[in-house]
């Protein structure tokens, strides 16, 4: 890289991960977001995608707490009510967009059971080149890896490091800032200690492939998941200490401090564990120090089932529905800096007991047959399973 772009890199990788300010994954695929616009009762149009998106972006002081929001390919190119771009009503609020790139998840060849690699990598230079002259600044594309005590195998933790490293050059050498995720499923019974050792082994190979490849460190982030007990795991959910403490030993471990954001998926959690468990990462590494990075969030449906619920019930509740919106980006914003629950507010969430864990996050093609023609039968499973984990 040129020494301008390098800077150019850094400095917007820098601003997403600016202290206390996280990122709005709304990255959701067609097929994905009509499933939840579908269980709220609403068609699944190309104008109340629109719509729903726009409550977001035009609401009022949200870049106090959102540095980037990840778009899907649509969204990117659509505008609000009114005819702005939702690229240029973002930038009003100093919010830097992002899109999604990655094509969905594919069975993987030699894996093993149910494990998968991610589509995409054909033609993502001419797509990053179009992206960004539609006022892109940052991209991400999304690996999803398996537990159990056997997974994940070498060649996924290899094919997904490698390709999420591929990704991530591509992105850079087009002037997007990548976001790399390697989701580690919390799908099974593992325990947290198991999950903590799969964290470490997955983000170390994933380093070690962005160095192989030449990856800008400083002009990328990371976006794993948080280290929590797998869903069927005996004990149930871990309290949020435990949690930050087995999240910040893989981090220490194994994430370089030229990374300047860990951004945090919040997939399986509810709304508000969601944000406890990221305070409690942030508390823990204030604690024992030597964590150079910003932790913050990444997070879909931890900023967006409260207010779909209160949206789809009534489509003129707009203001109500960014008021509801910007309160769950402050906990989240507070929570990112450890200050979450000083102030005595309670969570924001109107859903606080409800799982927001979903059946179609990894490779759903119990079904599928592979042929030669490409994915058959799981198809869904496999296109959607790309917008799905936030």
């Amino acid at each position: 890289y040129s020494a301008t772009m390098a800077a150019d890199l850094a400095s917007v990788a820098a601003k997403l991960a600016a202290p206390g300010k996280g990122l709005l994954a709304s990255d959701e695929s067609t097929g994905t977001i009509g499933k939840r616009l579908e269980k709220a009762g609403l068609p699944n149009t190309e104008d109340i995608r629109r719509s729903y998106r726009e409550l977001y972006y035009t609401t009022p002081g949200m870049g106090q707490y959102i540095s980037g929001v990840i778009m899907f390919k649509e969204t990117l190119y659509q505008c609000t009510a009114s005819g702005r771009r939702f690229v240029d009503a973002l930038a009003d609020e100093g919010i830097l967009a992002g899109i999604k790139v990655d094509e969905g998840l594919a069975p993987l060849p030699g894996g093993g059971d149910g494990e998968t690699y991610t589509r995409g990598l054909e033609g993502l230079e001419a797509a990053c080149r179009e992206y960004v002259a539609a006022g892109a600044k940052f991209s991400k594309w999304r690996a999803t890896l398996k537990v159990s005590d056997v997974l994940p195998s070498d060649a996924a933790v290899e094919r997904n490091a490698d390709d999420l490293a591929r990704y991530a050059r591509i992105c850079q050498e087009c002037g997007l800032v990548p976001v790399v995720e390697p989701e580690i499923l919390i799908d099974g019974p593992h325990s947290l200690a198991r999950f903590g050792a799969v964290t470490e082994r997955v983000l170390e190979a994933t380093v070690a492939a962005l160095r192989r490849h030449g990856v800008l460190l400083e002009g990328c982030l990371l976006k794993p998941q948080m280290v929590i007990p797998g869903s069927e795991a005996e004990g149930g959910r871990a309290a949020p200490e435990e949690v930050a403490k087995h999240t910040v030993a893989a981090l220490r471990r194994v994430v370089p401090p030229a990374i300047p954001g860990i951004m945090f998926l919040s997939g399986g959690q509810t709304e508000e564990e969601a944000t406890a468990n990221l305070n409690a990462i942030n508390r823990e590494a204030q604690a024992v120090g030597r964590c150079p990075w910003s932790l913050s969030f990444s997070f879909g449906r931890a900023l967006q089932a409260s207010v779909l619920k209160l949206w789809s019930s009534d489509q003129t509740r707009v203001s109500e529905a960014q008021q509801l919106a910007l309160a769950l980006a402050r906990a989240n914003s507070e929570a990112a800096l450890g200050l979450y629950g000083t102030s005595g507010a309670s969570h924001p969430s109107t859903l606080s007991v409800d799982s927001l864990r979903e059946n179609f996050r990894g490779w759903g093609g119990r079904d599928a047959q592979v042929t030669a023609a490409g994915v058959k039968g799981g198809e869904e499973g496999a296109a959607e399973g790309g917008g799905v984990a936030q």
